[in-house]
């Protein structure tokens, strides 16, 4: 009963928040999508400074990171938000994988662990979220179950999402498949690294929250 109407309290302060042009925005996606170096693309656009450590190795965010207020301008328009920059999520997480990152075995076994509490963690944040940014890795086949896990706990939410589809500066990117992957939602394909078509995500961001 508690949890219930702590559930309603917790929507209720969320659709205050939103009316006032202030969102809790997530950053979710499988490991190494991007996420936080779009979280940093962001944070260094508009307050100057990096959010969080990106890597080459999976995992590297294994805690909720949370950059607050962010004021964005578009067109006119302003709009403001706590973004939460979430661990990726996985099916499976093994210590073995980090070996071949040259991981000694005991750290390989604790980053495991804090991967699959990142996990945890970042499922259970989604309560919170006012609107959802799902980063996926455009050079990848979208059709993984990972990618499905995603999508389905969001659509069972009825939260408000956009996919960005992230690498176009690749050879191997396929936005049109992320597309096809996902058609109930908007995509916008970037390249976080370099900042590519930044312009228009932040256009699309508008539309998602408004």
């Amino acid at each position: 009963m508690i949890n219930s109407i702590k559930k309603i309290l917790n929507r209720f302060l969320s659709k205050l928040f939103k009316k006032r042009g202030h969102i809790k925005l997530g950053l979710y996606g499988p490991p190494n999508g991007g996420k936080t170096t779009l979280a940093n693309r962001i944070s260094k656009d508009w307050l100057g400074e990096e959010m969080g450590v990106a890597s080459t190795v999976p995992h590297e965010t294994r805690e909720i990171q949370i950059k607050e207020e962010i004021h964005i301008k578009s067109n006119g328009k302003e709009l403001s938000f706590n973004l939460v920059d979430t661990p990726g999520i996985a099916t499976k997480i093994d210590y073995e994988d980090f070996l071949k990152f040259g991981m000694k075995e005991k750290d390989a076994k604790k980053r495991a662990k804090e991967a699959t509490k990142g996990v945890i963690d970042s499922i259970k944040w989604l309560d919170d979220m006012d609107a959802v940014i799902v980063v996926l890795d455009s050079t990848v086949d979208p059709y993984s179950q990972v990618n499905i896990t995603i999508i389905g706990n969001l659509q069972a939410r009825n939260i408000p999402v956009l996919l960005v589809a992230n690498k176009t500066d690749l050879k191997k990117s396929k936005l049109k498949k992320v597309e096809t992957a996902f058609p109930q939602y908007k995509v916008v394909g970037i390249s976080a690294k370099y900042g590519t078509n930044i312009e228009k995500f932040y256009d699309e961001l508008f539309e998602l929250v408004s």
